[in-house]
């Protein structure tokens, strides 16, 4: 079984590119077999949702998958309000200001992941290999082998590691990865609100812990909590009533009271990075390359960045050019080293920032929301940094 390209990971990242790499043959290696989710209820949302960027929104687009996501289940942010922890600081985005119809879109993972695998049926010269787990990777100058603990074996000339923090593929090829635990846990709920969240997104810094409130259909909103491991096992272990009524405090009831209508699930949070995309036949993407805080929702939007990129550079490779060749694959490397990097540093900074305990650390930062809000020129730039 020979396949110009081998896909490690079904997931979003993974089946995004194999949907993108037009013209190549494909093979989609996942641990899962696809199966139909039960028909989507107005009153049940998935746990686990993401904030859509517009660029990566356009990407999913030029796929012909955006079209098959319900549209009564997608809402558009159309601002943002971050909250210090003095409980006066205040720094608020506004899709109008910023020149675009919406800052994200929210989306349920169960749609999304729906609808990517309906617009890869529509694809030619894709098999998809699954349940499957990766045995054995070898590379030679001609290829790139693959065995599968269930006995198969397939060649590819390019192997794609789409497989996650725990990626098999970066392992196999020798690349090194950086990794750290945060100590916290994500805790992701959805809740009915009392009052209307007018499609604004909200987030508060506590001095550690991170809360954001993001609007789903009607008057619903999903939680991300990012709290210590041992606070995260708490508030996992409280019955819906008091959950609520401590998010509800924890937000200063912006939206009123609130009601749980999901359970709670917890995510343990680490930091991942590589010194290197890639390697003779291989090429990271998504969380096998880089994993970062939740706090600023982009842990998806660089996974479709990488898959967009990478997919761009074989499809414009030049005529009988190897997929594999290395210094092809390094025109992707070089593409997403400084949005990569920068979307890090950020991400981390402004965790280590605001978990920090000093006093003049609080003040500064909480003066830099303030200072921030004041220039609009300054505002728009990080706004378009983030929707891509």
């Amino acid at each position: 079984m020979d396949f110009d390209v081998a896909v490690i990971g079904s997931g979003l990242v993974g089946a995004s590119f194999a949907r993108a790499a037009r013209g190549l043959s494909v093979a989609l290696v996942g641990a899962e077999p696809h199966a139909a989710p039960p028909a989507a209820r107005p009153d049940a949302f998935d746990a686990r949702i993401y904030a859509i960027s517009p660029g990566s929104a356009a990407f999913l687009r030029d796929l012909k998958v955006w079209p098959l996501l319900p549209r009564e289940r997608l809402t558009p942010v159309h601002a943002m309000r971050i909250y210090g922890d003095d409980g006066r600081s205040l720094l608020e985005f506004d899709a109008y200001r910023t020149g675009v119809a919406e800052l994200a879109w929210i989306v349920e993972d169960r749609l999304l992941h729906e609808a990517l695998w309906r617009a890869l049926e529509a694809r030619d010269h894709l098999e998809h290999f699954a349940p499957a787990e990766c045995e054995a990777l070898e590379v030679s100058e001609r290829a790139a082998s693959l065995r599968l603990r269930d006995g198969r074996s397939l060649n590819a000339r390019l192997v794609v590691g789409a497989d996650g923090a725990h990626s098999f593929v970066r392992r196999a090829a020798g690349i090194a990865a950086r990794e750290a635990a945060y100590g916290q846990t994500a805790v992701v709920a959805n809740f009915a609100c009392e009052r209307p969240h007018g499609n604004v997104a909200y987030q508060w810094f506590g001095g550690g812990p991170v809360l954001a409130l993001l609007p789903l259909p009607g008057n619903h909103v999903s939680m991300v909590w990012s709290r210590s491991d041992a606070d995260a096992a708490r508030l996992l272990g409280l019955d819906p009533a008091a959950l609520s009524r401590e998010v509800a405090e924890a937000s200063r009831h912006a939206l009123g009271a609130l009601s749980l209508v999901t359970p709670p699930r917890g995510f343990a949070l680490r930091r991942l990075d590589t010194p290197r995309l890639v390697a003779p036949r291989i090429a990271l993407i998504g969380d096998a390359a880089h994993v970062v805080h939740p706090l600023a929702g982009q842990g998806a939007n660089l996974g479709f960045q990488d898959a967009r990129e990478l997919a761009d550079v074989l499809v414009r490779r030049e005529p009988g050019r190897d997929p594999g060749d290395l210094r092809l694959l390094r025109r992707y490397a070089r593409a997403r080293a400084e949005p990569v990097l920068a979307m890090g540093a950020t991400v981390h900074g402004l965790y280590r920032l605001f978990d920090s305990r000093s006093e003049l650390l609080a003040r500064s930062r909480n003066a830099g929301l303030n200072l921030t809000n004041r220039l609009p020129l300054l505002k728009t730039m990080l706004a378009r940094q983030a929707i891509g």
